[in-house]
């Protein structure tokens, strides 16, 4: 079982405010806050979005060596996935490859794909499903 995630992010505040408020929404829960950054739990698994001093840049680049995106399960079937994305743009999330929601990962996966301001991927399943 994964224990925990830690994210560098270059603005603590905008990244608790998109990747804080869609982890609240997918059922996790505040679990520790500092100065330099905040985590969200779900089990015994927790994201960590973090601040550090030793941060070399200021945009995550998910087409270079390392994490490319988080992928979580969507309380619910399309309806429910329709919903969050729809209050994710509100929450300084923008989807990816529109054209092709909620089929972009091919016909038998419905899934949104967002990019928040720091260029930080989610993938967002349905579970479920049927194909168009």
């Amino acid at each position: 079982m994964l224990h925990h995630v830690e994210l560098w992010v270059p603005d603590l505040d905008r990244a608790a405010r998109s990747l804080g408020w869609l982890l609240e929404r997918l059922g996790w829960a505040p679990y520790q806050h500092w100065p330099a950054g905040r985590s969200w739990r779900l089990g015994e698994t927790y994201v960590v979005v973090e601040r550090s001093p030793d941060l070399r840049g200021d945009h995550h680049d998910r087409m270079r060596p390392g994490l490319n995106h988080l992928a979580f399960h969507v309380p619910g079937d399309r309806t429910g996935l329709d919903a969050l994305v729809a209050q994710a743009m509100d929450h300084g999330w923008t989807l990816l490859f529109p054209e092709r929601h909620p089929y972009a990962g091919g016909r038998r996966h419905c899934a949104a794909y967002l990019e928040n301001a720091d260029g930080f991927e989610v993938e967002l399943v349905a579970r479920a499903v049927s194909p168009p």
